[in-house]
């Protein structure tokens, strides 16, 4: 039985990991983007750029500007707390899948440009969906399934 446990502590100390890196970074450059933090340009400076991308972003720029920037930082910040875990990496997925596949395509090395920063954040959250947060989150602590009691006979 302790083997187990320490199995499961350490997949709760892997998830915990993954989702604190991830937030870390998704945050950061949401905050370039949102707030200008950083060396970013904020929303003024992210604009021209989701623009560029063409249909549909360049016909809706500033939703898709807020909502991509929305997602990094918020996404970000919702993942290091484990909070809403499934949402969050869903909107880092879907960011990281539009930079990955619009932005960076055609490429995968880092160093040409390509999608593999993009990409690997992107499998990261897709991961956390499909694991779930791990023990050392909100999410466990409010939306824990209860354990069913045995049928009385």
């Amino acid at each position: 039985m302790a083997a187990t446990s320490r199995s499961w502590l350490l997949n709760d100390l892997g998830l915990l990991g993954i989702r604190a890196m991830v937030g870390v970074v998704m945050t950061f450059h949401g905050a370039q983007k949102l707030l200008g933090w950083w060396g970013g340009k904020g929303i003024e400076g992210f604009q021209p750029f989701v623009e560029g991308l063409g249909s549909p972003f360049a016909d809706y720029p500033l939703i898709f500007t807020y909502a991509a920037a929305v997602s990094e930082f918020g996404g970000g910040l919702l993942l290091i707390i484990g909070l809403l875990t499934p949402i969050s990496a869903l909107a880092v997925a879907g960011t990281m899948g539009v930079a990955s596949f619009m932005v960076h395509a055609g490429k995968f090395s880092l160093q040409d440009g390509g999608m593999e920063y993009s990409l690997t954040l992107m499998v990261l959250a897709l991961c956390l969906i499909f694991t779930g947060p791990g023990m050392f989150s909100i999410d466990r602590m409010f939306f824990r399934k209860k354990k069913k009691e045995p049928a009385k006979d």
